[in-house]
């Protein structure tokens, strides 16, 4: 079991963008959600180069800002994701992407069932901050 991913535990990392900022200096977050239910389904980041082959060719890409390079989301899952729009901020300093799975999955976590579930799977307790998960 990986801890980070299915433990327990809240260990928010609050350096995480000052350690971006250091390596990927050309990047803005982009907020990514699903088109057809408006659930979050994660929050990443893009360069220009991303940005443009996800409008051309209407696929999810993102900059892993962890290997510094191109990422297309769910490229070694098979769970890719159809562009359907892209916003802009007022600042024009960050993007939301409206997207569609294509098979249906979205996080490269899987429940117990040995499905994909949404990034956004664990609730923080307020009382104790433990995390609950919603999808085992």
């Amino acid at each position: 079991m990986k801890e980070l991913e299915e433990g327990t535990t809240l260990t928010l990392d609050f350096s995480k963008i000052a350690k971006i900022a250091a390596r990927c200096p050309d990047v803005i977050p982009v907020a990514v959600q699903h088109a057809d239910t408006r659930e979050v389904i994660l929050v990443a980041y893009t360069n220009e180069r991303a940005m443009r082959q996800s409008l051309e060719t209407r696929t999810l890409v993102l900059w892993s800002t962890s290997r510094n390079e191109l990422w297309e989301k769910g490229k070694t899952s098979g769970e890719t994701f159809e562009l359907v729009e892209a916003r802009v901020n007022c600042e024009q300093n960050s993007l939301l992407y409206l997207v569609r799975p294509r098979r249906g999955g979205i996080c490269h976590t899987k429940n117990v069932r040995g499905e994909p579930r949404n990034c956004y799977y664990r609730r923080i307790r307020p009382g104790t901050l433990e995390l609950e998960n919603l999808d085992p």
